[in-house]
Parts: structure tokens; C-alpha cells; sequence
């Protein structure tokens, strides 16, 4: 009887990592329509509240949802507008890249020699094709003329989903075998979601502010996009603030001196410090719940599911996930994996 249950209890998993595999290898086929809804979703629960509290301030839901829409639609224009004049701009300055990388190979040579590392910078220049980058700049304009459609779809399926939301409790209920228990869980992982996305939506919009502000005070060329850069990227956990500040050093240093992309260095480190590692924890309070490995591999597992949308909203969806295995037998074992013991 023993080697029966094993047996059953075994094929039980095999099972469920068989279905798990088809779940995965489904999503990564329909990424296309999978990541546009899960964005739009994710968005629906940040405009929620405001929705909610203009509706507490008398306004009709659908008049609440018109306006917030259609701020959202003004600011995009505007951001989109400046964000082309920029790239624009930035295609034009590429050509220069390659005359001005040449100062700074030059001066590097002599140090590389010191070590033994014997550089040509005449060979190095020839690799040097800034036609290349010209090319994933045009590419780039060429998508943001098209975001305009993707976005308006974007933000329609947003303005369902708010319109929904007053009677989408009455048919999660009837959906649930418990519902009590099913609607605790959904509004765990919705305050929980929330509130992790607010917060950074805040911090991000702050940190790139700031940034902007910094490149532009140090005379920084193409501020603008850096900023927007660092807003970005700050919702990718452990490693995004590092890669938003890549490319402004890069560009200081080719059209600059090292001291000054020292300077823009040390701006981003005091940035990151102040804003990463002192205000986002106190912020956030006790933490996300996730242990660091968990919130790193998740950044990978994401992205590769999802694609970049995948890696800025990994932290929310794998929160989803712990929340769901903790009301699920046999998952709270593996919610206590993904859980930081630490902050308990």
C-alpha cells in the first residue's frame, strides 16, 4: 500500500509538471496577446484607487475614468513628442561617435601598454560603425510612430477592465468553490500588487526626475531620454538603475574627460544610494515578502517568459504567484521558498 501511494504521489507530480510545461509553452506562444492584457491589468490596478477615490469625491465612475484616461492620453502625446525630438536629434549626433572616440582610445593606449595589452587604436576604430547604431536608432523612431495604436488599444482594454471592476467580486464569487477563502486571497494579492506598484511607479518617476535634472545641470547631452531611461528601468529589481546609467557614462566619456564621467558616475551612485537603498526600503515597508535570490531569479525567469515587460513586472507577478500557492495545497511549501524568513 506504502509503494502505491508513492507511486500515486509521484505520478501526481509528473502530471502536474507535464501541465505546468504545456501552461509555459502557451504563454510563450501567445506572448503577443499574453503581455498587452497583463499590462493593461497591471495599469487597471494602479488607476483603480485613483478611480475610487474620485468616485468618493462625488464624481461618476464613468466621468472619473474619462478624465484619468484622457490625462494619460495628453501626457503620452507629450512624452512620445519629446521623446522623438530627442532620438531625432541623437541620430543626427551618431556620425560624430566615431571621430570622437578616437581622443579617448588614444589616451587609453599608453595605459593598456603598461600591462602588456598591446592595442591599435587605428584597428579598434575600424570596428567602430556608428551606421549600425543609426540603424537601431531609426528603428526605434519607426516604433515609436507605431506605439500611438498600440497604445490607444492599451489604454482601451484599460477602460473595460475599470468599468468592470464593480462587478467583477459577485462573479468571482459564483467561480469559487470557497469563496471566502478565493476573495481573500485576490484581495491579498491586490493590495499587495497595488501597493508595491505605486510606490515604485512613484520612486521611478522621482529617480528619473532627478537624474534629468542631474545630466542636465552637468551640461549632459540628451538628458531627457537618460531621465526617461532611469524611470524605466528602475522597475527591473537588482540590476536596472545599474543599466540606466550605462549609456550617459558612456557618452560622457567618449564626448567628455574621464573626471567629468566620473562626476555623472558618482551622481548616479548617490542617486541609487539615496533613492534605492535608503527611501524604497523605509517606503515599502517590511519588504515584498520575496527573498533576494527569489526576486533575481524571478527577474530571469520573467523576462525570459515575457520578454522586457516580463522583467519590469517580474516582482508583482511572482508575488502573484506566492500569494496563489499559499491558498493552494500543496503550494504553501513552495511559498515558503519564494518567502524571506528574515523580515518575519
Amino acid at each position: 500500500m506504502a509503494k502505491s501511494g508513492i507511486t500515486l504521489n509521484g505520478l501526481k507530480i509528473v502530471i502536474m509538471l507535464g501541465m505546468l510545461v504545456i501552461i509555459l509553452a502557451g504563454i510563450r506562444f501567445a506572448v503577443d496577446i499574453v503581455v498587452p492584457f497583463i499590462l493593461a491589468l497591471f495599469i487597471a490596478v494602479v488607476l483603480n484607487p485613483v478611480v475610487n477615490l474620485l468616485v468618493r469625491w462625488r464624481v461618476p465612475r464613468g466621468l472619473a475614468i474619462t478624465l484619468l484616461i484622457s490625462f494619460i492620453i495628453m501626457l503620452a502625446v507629450l512624452l512620445l513628442a519629446s521623446l522623438g525630438t530627442s532620438l531625432n536629434e541623437l541620430a543626427r549626433t551618431l556620425p560624430q561617435y566615431r571621430s570622437s572616440l578616437v581622443v579617448p582610445l588614444e589616451n587609453l593606449e599608453p595605459w593598456l601598454q603598461r600591462f602588456g595589452i598591446e592595442v591599435s587604436v587605428n584597428e579598434l576604430v575600424k570596428y567602430i560603425d556608428p551606421n549600425a547604431a543609426m540603424t537601431l536608432v531609426t528603428a526605434l523612431l519607426t516604433q515609436l510612430t507605431n506605439a500611438m495604436s498600440s497604445i490607444f488599444l492599451l489604454l482601451l482594454t484599460v477602460v473595460f477592465m475599470l468599468f468592470e471592476v464593480p462587478q467583477l467580486p459577485a462573479k468571482l464569487q459564483q467561480m469559487m468553490m470557497r469563496p471566502l477563502e478565493g476573495m481573500a486571497a485576490i484581495q491579498k494579492a491586490i493590495d499587495s500588487v497595488s501597493h508595491y506598484l505605486v510606490l515604485k511607479t512613484a520612486i521611478s518617476f522621482v529617480t528619473g526626475l532627478v537624474a534629468w535634472g542631474m545630466l542636465a545641470a552637468l551640461d549632459v547631452r540628451f538628458a531627457f531620454i537618460w531621465g526617461l531611461l532611469a524611470f524605466a528601468l528602475n522597475y527591473i529589481p537588482n540590476i536596472g538603475s545599474v543599466l540606466a546609467a550605462i549609456p550617459p557614462i558612456l557618452q560622457v566619456l567618449v564626448f567628455g574627460s574621464f573626471y567629468d564621467a566620473l562626476v555623472v558616475l558618482a551622481g548616479y551612485l548617490a542617486i541609487n544610494m539615496v533613492f534605492g537603498n535608503i527611501l524604497e526600503p523605509r517606503i515599502m515597508g517590511r519588504g515584498l515578502g520575496l527573498s533576494t535570490l527569489v526576486v533575481f531569479l524571478s527577474l530571469i525567469f520573467w523576462g525570459w517568459l515575457l520578454g522586457p515587460v516580463g522583467m519590469l513586472l517580474s516582482v508583482p507577478l511572482t508575488i502573484i504567484v506566492k500569494i496563489g500557492l499559499e491558498h493552494t495545497e500543496g503550494g504553501q511549501s513552495i511559498a515558503v521558498l519564494l518567502s524571506d524568513l528574515s523580515k518575519k
